[in-house]
């Protein structure tokens, strides 16, 4: 399905790509699809993850989260693995070994304390990795800012996620929303930063590819970013 709905916005996309912006060539398709994003965001989404933060105590919070953190570092540890990066994916196995059991199925984190590294990797970095560029900036319907790389990578983002395994699919559909509005809810303590940007889209659009970037890099950036830019990830 996640297949189908990339090869669609492929094709809406060829009719409004605009020349002479290498990052955002499909600026004035993405900006509707990001009024339209933020709308159904202030009406539903933003009131129930602010409805989820003023009623769930700090000890559950940090529990849901601890439990979607220790699900994602199997996704972490074969992204690792993809990337050649044993160190990294090892560290991964140990951790949810670790929590899935000491930790009660991943409700608390003892996998930090003992030292063990928490990573963020996606296919989509293990794209990058493999030398794949990340093409032209995507607002996504309901999934938000993304790339042509990005976007491709989300079957396989979706294979590694054991929440996709569960034969209930009440159950499975129930944990990715619940999941999505933990999600949400950490992002509120940005709200007043998006308000306060002079164009909310470009903020949110140069916050993400920074972001990204910075994720494939693994925080070591390229020596030339002191001195220009990047032509894949921002306009020059």
């Amino acid at each position: 399905m996640r297949l189908i709905f990339v090869m669609l916005i492929g094709t809406l996309l060829t009719a409004c790509a605009s020349k002479g912006n290498t990052v955002d060539p499909y600026e004035s398709f993405n900006r509707k699809v990001y009024s339209f994003n933020r709308a159904i965001d202030k009406a539903v989404i933003k009131p129930v993850a602010e409805g989820y933060k003023a009623v769930t105590p700090d000890p559950v919070e940090a529990g849901v989260d601890n439990f979607f953190s220790n699900l994602g570092d199997i996704g972490n540890f074969v992204n690792n693995l993809l990337q050649f990066k044993v160190t990294g994916a090892t560290s991964d196995l140990g951790r949810f070994l670790i929590n899935s059991t000491l930790g009660l199925g991943g409700l608390f984190d003892p996998a930090s304390a003992m030292g063990l590294e928490k990573h963020d990797e996606d296919f989509g970095q293990t794209l990058a990795t493999w030398g794949v560029e990340p093409g032209p900036y995507l607002m996504l319907p309901f999934l938000g800012p993304s790339t042509l790389r990005d976007t491709a990578s989300m079957p396989a983002d979706n294979y590694f996620d054991p929440v996709s395994y569960l034969e209930d699919d009440s159950a499975q559909y129930s944990l990715k929303g619940i999941r999505l509005l933990v999600k949400r809810a950490e992002l509120l303590e940005l709200e007043q930063q998006i308000e306060n940007a002079l164009d909310e889209y470009s903020f949110i659009r140069d916050a993400y590819l920074q972001n990204r970037k910075y994720k494939v890099y693994d925080g070591d950036l390229p020596f030339e970013d002191d001195f220009g830019c990047d032509p894949e990830y921002e306009e020059c």
